[in-house]
């Protein structure tokens, strides 16, 4: 799998380069709630396995009101550095390396992400 060069964004993690996105619209599932948050993560440079985070938390774009947050560089790298401890490695080809963030894991990220409700729209 690899990532598209438009869209992604260049990161720095421990001193190796990585590319980050986030998918521009929403699937069918992720519109409504169904399944969390994503991005993905490759090596800047080369072949390599890529990443697949998944958060405990929905898109900012959700349909329905949900609990969400935003996805900043730090808590993308602090998902690299999880997954690097359970077994990612990127300079190895292969499918892609799923990784799943929970609560407590955000709860021992440096920063972790505030999540905030997003209320239903008025009508």
């Amino acid at each position: 799998m690899t990532i598209p060069g438009k869209g992604s964004r260049p990161i720095t993690v421990d001193g190796v380069a990585y590319r980050w996105r986030i998918r521009r619209k929403p699937t069918y599932s992720q519109g409504n709630g169904w399944s969390p948050m994503t991005f993905a993560v490759q090596p800047a440079e080369g072949p390599g396995r890529a990443l697949l985070v998944s958060l405990p938390f929905f898109r900012p774009d959700a349909w329905l009101g949900a609990r969400t947050t935003a996805v900043r560089p730090a808590l993308v790298a602090a998902a690299v550095r999880l997954a690097l401890r359970r077994g990612w490695d990127p300079r190895r080809p292969g499918p892609a390396f799923a990784c799943d963030v929970t609560e407590d894991d955000l709860a021992a990220m440096p920063g972790g992400p505030p999540a905030y409700e997003v209320p239903f729209p008025r009508r």
